[in-house]
């Protein structure tokens, strides 16, 4: 009998192969699903290809600054913002610096003009940044704060930042801009916080790749411009931050907004650190004129010189300024200066006298000018001349502040700007869209920060035209009803400079009846009305009067935030001013000292030789503080040679002041010894090691230790190197005056 053949042993075999074999498959499978969890529902493998797109999108679109100046035929004429960019200083305390910082922006030092390497009051913002997880970053229209913003998202797009900030490489940066958030909510869900800078990638976002940024820590939230929101709908976004990092409080944040909108303690409960951006001192400004020269050779054909021309136009402006200091005074911030060299490029040496002027010029270049006098072709087919130009801009920038906006849809503006050229009967044009977008196109005013919608290049050119709208409509009642209101500020001080005589009466009149009606506001609105004679022609009839008794109300300066807010009077407060501090407070007289350094010039170093004959150990200190902001060979005569040095610490400041005055000489007895501190101004005495330990060698001769000067003249070339060392940071918190370094007799 036959028998099959038995299959079941290789049967059994094959079959165990076959299934290691799709065990393996498997596997394989499996490895390439995504790894799914509750912060990545469908994985993230393509989460750093989405980083590479999205961070290179970053760089690129928010890399551009537009110039003031038109200077091509196109719609824009922009330059590569990392080129322009100039660093500022900002000054605060959080508490964990040693270096105090100055909470006045006071007038640049005048003696360090072009001098890189000059100190002020402040540390460069990078610096400054680099030392809090979460800043309030304060300073006024045009200090740079957008642009700061706009530098650290795309640094951090490159991973290009060092020193201070080099752990912020690797971080991914979300720029929001508030402004376009005015009547609306807020990002409610974390990927619509990438809307205002990719909006148009965020249909292909991996789902949950912004919360896993957030979770992990590796977000730099930049939100700009507290300040263009109304009051409800800044509290709206203080809400939104805490909540915001109550779930991922390790993201760094960093959020700006004009002092008037965000006060210092704004978002202390959020453990926000508070910074105030500077104005420039001289070194910045001359550092910015070159940056500006610099970016602008990009542009070739398109400038109204030559490239090889432009180091002539450079230099010639930086003589200008330094020859003209009202000049220096009214280019500290970025946007002023950026506005002088512009004017300087195409105007030669027609430079403005005061701001007023220096807004009037620069509306004038922009909106008409430049494109009519080179024959431009859009320019000559215009049928509206400068004046019917600026009708439509001052009507446009009054119905945005008149609703509290900064921005507005562009069909509702051009419905507008229909209505007001119908009102305009030498017109033939009537297309409210064309019109509109010829100015927003060539006039450098206007632009479309996002499709549809229009604003004002700055918020400064909205605030002068609606000012000028006010008092050419004579709007005045409408001004002084909102004159408590910080948003109308800048507004009404520039309506005092275009009104004519009856409205500056109203104006001013209106402001101080409210002030003595209203005591909520009254010291506010007397401040204001103060304000208002920075542009004042000429002082009404009879108003002279009030203005001295609102003034007589405010002095003397006693609060932090009031040097500022008066020295914004000019040189006419000087002559309001004690002319000895000894009949002041404490407190008021050092914020007297400072308010007169605010203002500067030939008149407060005058005074300033009066206040320092006052011995009080603060005042003292304030009035070395001031060195640095008047001419230092003539501060160091005047003020500093009969001041006393000793026995503070403060007082080593002084000493580049006094080095390099030719005159100064530092002996026993010629200054009085400082008299011992207040008990709540007394500082513990220095250790050994805090004076002179890990110390760069001092040349010799210093002062005697126990703080007065020596018997002999101090050797003027040891002085100048040790101020240098002082001012380049070699030494680090100041010695006493005298402590003398080891191994020096």
């Amino acid at each position: 009998m036959r028998t099959l053949p038995v299959f079941e042993e290789r049967t059994l075999a094959e079959l165990l192969a076959r299934t290691s074999s799709l065990s393996d498959r498997v596997a394989r499978v499996l490895e390439r699903l995504p790894d799914r969890s509750l912060f990545a529902p469908d994985g993230t493998d393509q989460d750093q290809e989405f980083r590479r797109w999205y961070m290179e999108l970053v760089s690129n679109s928010l890399d551009e600054v537009e110039l003031f100046r038109r200077t091509s035929d196109r719609a824009a004429a922009q330059v590569r913002l990392s080129v322009a960019y100039v660093s500022l200083r900002a000054t605060g305390d959080d508490g964990t610096r040693r270096r105090t910082a100055r909470t006045l922006p006071l007038r640049p030092d005048l003696s360090g003009w072009e001098e890189s390497g000059t100190e002020s009051s402040g540390m460069r913002v990078e610096s400054a940044l680099g030392g809090a997880s979460r800043v309030l970053l304060r300073g006024e229209a045009g200090s740079g704060k957008t642009t700061l913003l706009r530098w650290l998202a795309i640094t951090a797009a490159r991973g290009a930042f060092t020193a201070e900030l080099a752990d912020w490489n690797g971080l991914t940066p979300v720029f929001v801009k508030l402004r376009e958030y005015s009547g609306r909510p807020l990002p409610k869900k974390p990927e619509e916080l990438l809307d205002g800078v990719a909006g148009n990638i965020t249909g292909i976002m991996p789902r949950g790749w912004v919360e896993r940024q957030l979770r992990d820590n590796k977000v730099l939230l930049l939100v700009d411009g507290v300040d263009e929101l109304l009051g409800s709908e800044r509290r709206s976004v203080r809400d939104w931050l805490r909540k915001l990092l109550a779930t991922y409080g390790g993201i760094r944040v960093v959020v700006t907004s004009r002092p008037t909108a965000a006060g210092a303690d704004w978002l202390r409960r959020e453990d926000f650190t508070a910074l105030h951006l500077d104005r420039m001192t001289p070194p910045d400004l001359a550092a910015f004129v070159r940056q500006w020269h610099e970016a602008v050779r990009e542009l070739g054909d398109e400038l109204p010189c030559g490239v090889d021309e432009l180091p002539r136009y450079e230099q010639s402006l930086l003589n200008s300024l330094k020859d003209r200091a009202h000049l220096q005074s009214l280019a500290g911030t970025p946007l002023l200066a950026a506005m002088l060299c512009a004017m300087h490029l195409n105007r030669g040496s027609q430079l403005p006298r005061d701001r007023m002027e220096l807004y009037r010029n620069a509306l004038h270049t922009l909106v008409h000018d430049r494109d009519a006098d080179r024959n431009v072709p859009s320019a000559l087919d215009s049928k509206l001349s400068l004046g019917d130009k600026l009708v439509v801009l001052r009507d446009l920038a009054w119905r945005l502040s008149d609703n509290n906006r900064s921005e507005i849809a562009l069909d509702q503006a051009a419905v507008h700007v229909a209505a007001k050229l119908s009102a305009m009967r030498h017109l033939e044009v009537q297309d409210g869209h064309g019109v509109l977008e010829q100015l927003r196109d060539r006039s450098g005013i206007l632009r479309s920060p996002i499709e549809g919608r229009l604003d004002f290049v700055h918020r400064t050119f909205q605030e002068y035209l609606a000012a000028e709208e006010a008092t050419e409509e004579d709007r005045i009642g409408n001004l002084v009803g909102r004159a408590h209101l910080d948003l109308w500020r800048e507004t009404i001080i520039m309506a005092a400079g275009h009104a004519n005589s009856r409205q500056r009466q109203e104006l001013l009149d209106g402001i101080l009846d409210r002030a003595e009606a209203e005591p909520r506001y009254a010291r506010g609105l007397r401040l204001l009305a103060a304000s208002c004679q920075e542009t004042l022609p000429m002082i009404p009839d009879g108003l002279a009067g009030r203005l001295d008794g609102a003034m007589s109300a405010l002095l003397p300066a006693r609060r932090e935030t009031d040097p500022p807010a008066l020295a914004a009077v000019g040189t006419s407060l000087l002559r309001r001013l004690p002319r000895s501090l000894g009949e002041l407070t404490e407190k008021a007289a050092v914020q007297t000292v400072r308010t007169v350094a605010m203002i500067g010039g030939e008149e407060a170093l005058a005074l300033m030789v009066k206040y320092a004959e006052d011995r009080r150990y603060p005042v003292v200190a304030a009035i070395i503080e001031a060195w640095a902001y008047f001419d230092a060979d003539a501060y160091g005569e005047q003020v500093l040679a009969g001041l006393p040095l000793g026995g503070t610490r403060r007082a080593a400041h002084a000493l580049p002041a006094v080095a390099r005055s030719d005159s100064v000489d530092v002996r026993r007895g010629a200054v009085d010894p400082l008299p011992a501190p207040d008990a709540r101004c007394r500082r513990p005495a220095p250790t050994p090691e805090e004076s002179v330990g890990q110390q760069p060698q001092w040349p010799r001769r210093p002062l005697s230790t126990d703080g007065s000067p020596t018997t002999e003249v101090v050797d003027r070339l040891w002085a100048r190197k040790a101020a240098r060392a002082r001012i380049h940071g070699e030494l680090g918190e100041p010695l006493l005056l005298g402590a003398r370094p080891q191994g020096h007799g």
